[in-house]
């Protein structure tokens, strides 16, 4: 039985859109991907079943990319997803302590979420962000230099219904689908917001065209 009864006919539409934005339809594998996570929160079964239905390819095809990448959960993940840089540096900066603090904090481990679904917490490899040691993301928006404390204040701001905004980045901090519907392509008019690159990484930049 195909797949399409499952979706709205806007939804159908959009996915539409994403998969023309290609030469080759199998191309927007990704991005279709991130879209059934802005519209379930994690890639379901009724995901996989239209991607490959879309794209006239096997599930087992589109599992193997939701499977590969950390970006894409098999289970739901809380509204903001919490990922702390555990890689060498951000480690040794503190980034071991913040985990652990946080994992206390909010009474979870590791790939788990909160009871009421608000937030759920990840170590992540390195977030390409070292001139900003330790880096904690939220949604995949970046927090710089932070310390257990600072985290945990995050979780009270977020918990009280005031996230915070967002070291570097839009002006405020979007929850995991709307992230997720942006990653999949969909323009939410916050890409120019906030500042994009701080002095720690243009640094080298300067040094190299003599500037002081």
């Amino acid at each position: 039985m195909s797949a399409l009864y499952k979706f709205t006919d806007k939804e159908l539409q959009e996915m539409d859109s994403v998969i023309a934005r290609y030469p080759k339809p199998r191309s927007a594998i990704m991005p279709l991907l991130h879209y059934i996570q802005s519209l379930d929160g994690y890639v379901t079964s009724r995901g996989i079943e239209i991607i490959a239905e879309k794209l006239n390819i096997a599930e087992a095809e589109v599992t193997a990319v939701s499977t590969f990448y950390t970006q894409y959960k098999s289970e739901p993940v809380g509204e903001y997803h919490i990922g702390i840089c555990t890689n060498t540096l951000c480690a040794i900066m503190g980034g071991d302590a913040i985990h652990d603090s946080v994992a206390n904090y909010l009474g979870i481990e590791c790939n788990q979420k909160t009871a009421d679904g608000k937030i759920s917490l990840e170590s992540v490899e390195c977030n390409a962000a070292c001139d900003y040691a330790p880096v904690v993301m939220v949604n995949w928006e970046f927090f710089d230099n932070q310390t257990p404390q600072s985290v945990r204040e995050m979780i009270d701001q977020i918990n009280d219904g005031k996230p915070p905004v967002p070291t570097r980045g839009p002006k405020k901090l979007p929850t995991w689908k709307e992230n997720s519907r942006t990653l999949a392509g969909f323009d939410d008019g916050l890409a120019h917001q906030g500042v994009q690159a701080g002095p720690a990484s243009l640094a080298g930049l300067k040094i190299a065209k003599g500037d002081k």
